[in-house]
């Protein structure tokens, strides 16, 4: 029973990641992408306890690595383009520019899937990500219709047609880029080997504190800084 339980609850946990993203997709298209937003948080949750669990139970399997990828397609690729989508249809100028401008949010599940692809088959990243991870592209997506709601004064700034579109593109770019980034798994307690991990998680906590929700595009933005100066500056450790 017990080496059951150890073989399937990885995969029992990804699982509930994807029910997550199909339940945050019909939020979505319920317009409610408060609660679109937290699915997918919820189901950030569960990806991150899924490798937890394998690591912990030393239960890995091909299988489990391949459901996680579909898993993370539905949840960080699909739901995240919904999300923009839906914000596309709420800018005040969007009846003005065309009507097949919001179409461009398909491309970051296009993007992600070759993203996801590219990780399971790149033997660099079994360590470090080289380029941005599908879920932090997704969570950062997903703060959008929370920091509207916190500030709606920042609405116009958000829902703006050209400034989406190029969001969209930047962050498709970074989805690709041979640009190496941290993980956050700590295999040690050493503090000079993690001090980078450490800094993020206190820039983290802090905006956190203070902006809620605003503070998830700012931490992503010192995630990708905080790396560059790891691997680029200091240590000038790019994978070959």
């Amino acid at each position: 029973m017990k080496k059951r339980v150890k073989k399937h609850l990885p995969n029992a946990i990804t699982c509930a990641n994807l029910f997550s993203g199909c339940v945050g997709i019909v939020f979505a298209f319920q317009h409610n992408l408060v609660a679109a937003a937290y699915a997918l948080f919820l189901a950030a949750i569960f990806d991150f306890f899924d490798g937890f669990a394998s690591r912990v139970l030393q239960s890995f399997s091909g299988i489990g690595k391949d459901l996680d990828s579909l898993a993370d397609m539905v949840s960080f690729g699909v739901l995240p383009s919904v999300i923009l989508y839906e914000l596309f249809l709420r800018a005040p100028q969007i009846d003005k520019i065309s009507s097949y401008l919001n179409f461009i949010v398909f491309l970051i599940p296009v993007f992600s899937a070759l993203r996801l692809a590219k990780f399971n088959t790149d033997t660099r990243q079994a360590e470090i990500f080289i380029g941005l991870p599908t879920p932090a592209n997704a969570i950062m997506i997903a703060s959008f219709p929370l920091v509207i709601e916190q500030y709606p004064q920042l609405s116009r700034y958000v829902l703006n047609p050209y400034g989406l579109s190029v969001f969209v593109l930047v962050m498709c770019s970074l989805l690709v880029a041979e640009l190496p980034l941290m993980s956050l798994k700590f295999k040690n307690r050493d503090f000079n080997k993690n001090i980078y991990r450490y800094l993020l998680l206190l820039f983290s906590a802090i905006l956190i504190l203070f902006f809620k929700f605003a503070a998830v595009p700012v931490i992503i933005f010192i995630y990708i800084a905080l790396s560059i100066i790891q691997f680029k500056i200091v240590h000038d450790e790019v994978p070959g």
